[in-house]
């Protein structure tokens, strides 16, 4: 009788535990479906979630899908997007093929209309595409990336560039600027590429692009927050010039060495923000944020729409469960005060405010303020009444067709903090996963570069991007200019182009002085110095208001392009594409293809595939391009 009691039991208990969904795991290799050439850095989504992977250098990937259903969409710059259907296979290979087909009917029925926008605008609006064939790249891109089509009525806002010229050392003999560690412009760049468009000029900051990866620099072996490397080579792009490289390389400290965390998410929930490339990915994006906290670090989360308010309060880390509570519970809608926010947030940090910690703002938002302090000048003063407090900022822009960029970029500047953008779950996990102590931890701020350029040896110099961060020459020494800040584990790259004496240049356009006599170069030089130039850098510890200055001098070793380091190949690679985007006058002759070979053989180590994803995106340019 006990048997016959326990087989129905048993039967039951067997089927309610197959009731239960559970997770697993699919892995596989992509490949180029042309020659089965590894593809890494190819994003995998599992569709109508935020799951998702990407593959390494091997071309290898691995996803954790549900028990039951589900499709995966395999997506890569230049390549048709591919849905493949779950199974009970634990192990699904794909081949891409490229997206020839798509990116020409981009050409064709999308660019030329959009020379004429930019003739009128100077910067590019929307474009409309018309495609033929269910895998058109416009078509595919967005729902992969989780990105909407760009609309015609683009009110997206850069801030002007004005590309930086050559300059005369015996005229002015010292360039000054500010670090910049932001990347936000690259992940930007991409976004308009993803979707079959040459982004606007304005878009297009050329030290973003090349500081968005990192260069393996080594740390200093001192007491110093930075360790400072050069390199000096032939520039690519003009083989009579020169290109000096500058890479500082902030310490790497360990997540568990790390000071505790006083950190509030601002995070905007305005009708503006309810796109699903907007508030829905910033909400996975701070879950992956919510996995990094300890014990230690604590979370306050405070929202603005119409007004703001304060959604949970200073909560330890090790409470993920009322924070991810909170982040679940939000959504949007109503105007946008983005001040009264501001004001909430640095009130909370200040009241939480750790001694020797990370004090930090984190704000998420499309950048559409539109009530109370809303202008570029009334945000620049708030940002700037509130750094004094020792409470850094870190800007995280969302979405498209309204994006403010330029709103984005002043608050970071001037808030002590760095600006990146999320277009994506795999760029939210770069940010505040991959280059959390980077991101989020500060080890250096106000530091500023100084170069005083020999004129033996200098006929010009040029300072490759930069723009919104050149400072005046006697700023440098003065302990109350603001500057920019370095985070653990960061690396920061500049690039000078120079024409060296005696070589002739159609950008040395001066004319001899009337009215002062034109020195004679060799009694102008204090000393017969074999150096081309003097590095000097100033910096504070993040705690202290006195700067420490370092001095590194730099002697030409004449170094042929192909004798110098992946470092330095690659860097200039990545010039050179934004030169091009920018249509620079100082572009030379170079080309795309140019910039494929020479960052094909200076992709060196590259295990998160990032700089695979660039060489696909200079590839597709070729095509999106209009000669």
């Amino acid at each position: 009788m006990a048997r016959k009691v326990l087989l129905p039991l048993a039967i039951l208990f067997i089927m309610s535990f197959r009731g239960v969904e559970t997770d697993r795991w699919i892995t596989g290799t992509i490949v180029d479906d042309s020659d089965g050439t590894y593809l890494p850095g190819v994003n995998i989504l599992l569709k109508g979630t935020t799951e998702g992977a990407v593959s390494d250098m091997n071309g290898i990937y691995r996803i954790k899908v549900p028990d039951t259903g589900g499709i995966l969409v395999y997506s890569f710059i230049g390549y048709i997007s591919q849905e493949v259907k779950i199974s009970n296979t634990a192990l699904i290979n794909v081949r891409l093929q490229a997206d020839v087909q798509e990116l020409s009917e981009v050409v064709v029925t999308g660019y030329a209309a959009d020379r004429v926008k930019q003739s009128l605008s100077g910067s590019v609006a929307g474009v409309t595409v018309k495609s033929r064939g269910k895998h058109s790249k416009y078509e595919s891109a967005p729902a992969m990336y989780g990105l909407q089509a760009p609309v015609p009525a683009n009110t997206e806002d850069y801030q002007g560039i004005e590309e930086n010229i050559f300059h005369n050392p015996t005229k002015k003999p010292l360039s000054t600027f500010s670090i910049d560690v932001d990347a936000a412009s690259y992940a930007n760049v991409r976004r308009f590429l993803n979707n079959g468009q040459l982004p606007p000029k304005d878009a297009v900051r050329i030290e973003e692009m090349v500081n968005y990866f990192n260069y393996h620099y080594a740390d200093p072996e001192d007491r110093r927050p930075f360790a400072v490397h050069t390199e000096l080579s032939e520039a690519p792009w003009n083989t009579k010039h020169r290109l000096v490289q500058i890479g500082v390389q902030g310490k790497h400290i360990a997540t568990d060495k790390l000071p505790a965390s006083n950190l509030v998410f601002l995070l905007d929930v305005s009708g503006s923000m309810s796109d699903a490339n907007k508030l829905p990915l910033l909400k996975s994006a701070f879950k992956l944020l919510i996995q990094e906290l300890r014990e230690e670090d604590r979370v306050a989360i405070v929202v603005y729409a119409g007004a703001a308010g304060l959604v949970l309060p200073s909560t330890s880390g090790d409470n993920k469960a009322a924070i991810e509570n909170a982040i679940d519970h939000l959504s949007s809608g109503g105007s946008t005060a983005g001040g009264a926010g501001i004001q909430l947030a640095y009130k909370i940090a200040k009241e939480n405010f750790v001694k020797g910690g990370n004090n930090r703002v984190i704000l998420a938002t499309d950048g559409d303020f539109n009530v109370g302090e809303s202008s570029n000048t009334s945000m620049e003063k708030l940002i700037e009444s509130k750094r004094d407090d020792g409470i850094f900022l870190t800007v995280l822009g969302f979405g498209m067709g309204n994006y403010k960029d330029s709103k984005m970029e002043i608050l970071a500047d001037k808030g002590n903090g760095n600006y990146a953008y999320i277009d994506n779950i795999t760029e939210a996990r770069k940010v505040l996963v991959t280059e959390f102590g980077g991101t989020l931890f500060t080890i250096a701020k106000d530091v500023k570069i100084q170069i005083e350029f020999n004129p033996k040896y200098v006929a010009a110099y040029r300072l490759i991007g930069y723009e919104n961060r050149k400072l005046n020459d006697e700023d440098f020494n003065n302990d109350k200019k603001d500057a920019g800040e370095l985070g653990a584990g960061h690396t920061v790259t500049a690039l000078y182009e120079i024409i060296p004496v005696g070589v002739e240049s159609e950008f040395d356009s001066i004319d001899p002085l009337k009215y002062q006599r034109n020195k004679p170069i060799e009694k102008m030089a204090v000393n017969d110095s074999n150096e081309i130039m003097n590095i000097k850098l100033r910096y504070k510890n993040p705690n202290e208001n006195t700067s420490q200055l370092i001095v590194h001098p730099l002697k030409d070793t004449h170094k042929t392009l192909s004798e110098t380091s992946d470092n330095f190949r690659w860097a200039a690679a990545v010039a050179n594409f934004g030169m091009l985007l920018r249509d620079s006058e100082f572009k030379g002759n170079s080309s795309y293809a140019d910039v494929v070979k020479l960052a094909k053989g200076a992709k060196g180590e590259d295990e998160e595939g990032y700089r695979a994803e660039f060489i696909n995106m200079v590839k597709s340019c070729l095509l999106l391009a209009v000669k």
